[in-house]
């Protein structure tokens, strides 16, 4: 699941997010709960806003949890142990399948 992140933009609402993921927003508290790695700021009406890097961490906990199948559990471990070297094979998968969705629009204007 690649998200476009619009350049200049510093938080998204949970709407945003929710909408991007396909997922109910409810899902996306319950992770925030559940997930030391996300640090949404809340404003004024106690909404929460996730930031970019906010972003890029739903996406690895949505790949590893819906996409690869690891528990909660799993998963937080998974995060902890090798969040570095996850991150890394993740933005990369990313740029892959970027790639792919290019070349495939190219095909298809042959």
């Amino acid at each position: 699941m690649h998200i476009e992140l619009k350049e200049g933009k510093r938080y998204y609402s949970i709407g945003e997010v929710a909408k991007a993921f396909n997922v109910n927003a409810s899902l996306i508290r319950f992770w925030d709960k559940e997930f030391d790695i996300l640090k949404p700021k809340k404003n004024a009406k106690g909404n929460r806003m996730f930031t970019p890097e906010d972003v890029k961490n739903l996406q690895l906990i949505y790949h590893l949890v819906k996409e690869r199948g690891f528990t909660l559990e799993g998963a937080k471990t998974h995060l902890k142990e090798g969040q570095k070297k996850t991150l890394d094979k993740f933005e990369i998968i990313s740029k892959l399948e970027a790639v792919k969705a290019q070349l495939l629009n190219i095909k298809n204007q042959l």
